[in-house]
């Protein structure tokens, strides 16, 4: 008997590349055992709403960017549906995908999914949302939903890149404190990250040595703000090594952190935009996903 596939497209996500391989990816999916029913999304929060009807299936695969694997998460987390999950990364940069080893050809991500078994991953939870690799503020963040889309599509990575070299002709500090169990960091961050990922915001990368994606911790990398030229030469030449060991660098992992600031800050989660102010939490749900790749 085949095993029902729940398949949900995003068709504009990157270069638009699945658009003349569905049929592939479907017959890839049929080989393995599979009988595929496709959702192509129309508008932005449509991935979440097809999630929710995951538990009428045995597999749901996510094809387009971050941000639609974001929505399919946090449909599948609010809806209670807990099978598996397969994700083929279509986006501009793919971040996750790269921290998870997946491959970017699109029939090869295809039947590692319909070959492959299940491992737990963590999300977050911030506020009352959900990310799945990366929420953060500050430069570098407002790339990932301010630049077009179809800017996107034509560049890809590089989009981010111009547009983070941008962001440090205009830096702005925010005064924060995260209190992460019995340890204190405050101060005035121009760049600011929690991450389940070794690659976040198309520029920065952590070591892949440091970052495990179902440890229940999440790494957080906080930028001060620079107070000298040669203070922005360090951060510069750290982004491009991904060495923070300096002092315009706070790096700490944890499975959950409060934060608090003074202001309105605007936070990017997996690319989805989210304003806060005052005081807010994250906490690390341990291996909630059963992610299958």
């Amino acid at each position: 008997m085949l095993k029902k596939l729940l398949l949900i497209v995003n068709p504009v996500a990157g270069k638009k590349r699945l658009k003349n391989m569905l049929l592939d990816v479907a017959q890839i999916f049929a080989r393995g055992g599979f009988s595929t029913t496709v959702m192509v999304t129309g508008r932005r929060g449509e991935a979440s709403e097809f999630a929710a009807y995951g538990g009428e299936y045995d597999l749901i695969v996510c094809c387009g960017g971050d941000g639609t694997l974001n929505e399919v998460i946090s449909g599948m987390l609010d809806h209670g549906v807990t099978i598996p999950l397969g994700y083929i990364p279509c986006g501009s940069t793919n971040d996750f995908a790269a921290s998870m080893g997946i491959s970017s050809d699109i029939k090869k991500a295809a039947e590692s999914i319909a070959n492959g078994l299940p491992r737990p991953l963590d999300v977050g939870k911030f506020g009352d949302r959900h990310f799945t690799y990366v929420s953060s503020f500050g430069a570098f963040t407002a790339t990932s939903y301010t630049t077009a889309q179809d800017v996107k599509n034509i560049l890809g990575h590089t989009a981010y890149v111009f547009e983070g070299i941008k962001d440090l002709q205009s830096i702005k500090p925010y005064h924060l404190k995260f209190v992460s169990g019995n340890t204190v960091y405050e101060g005035d961050y121009v760049f600011g990250a929690i991450a389940n990922s070794t690659s976040f915001g198309g520029i920065v990368k952590l070591k892949s040595e440091l970052v495990s994606l179902n440890d229940g911790f999440f790494e957080v990398l906080l930028i001060k703000m620079p107070k000298t030229l040669v203070d922005l030469n360090v951060i510069i030449n750290a982004l491009t090594t991904s060495n923070f060991e300096n002092k315009c660098f706070e790096f700490f992992k944890t499975s959950g952190v409060t934060i608090t600031s003074d202001e309105p800050i605007a936070w990017s989660l997996d690319g989805e935009y989210m304003r806060t102010e005052g005081e807010v939490a994250m906490t690390n749900l341990h291996g909630v996903i059963n992610f299958i790749k």
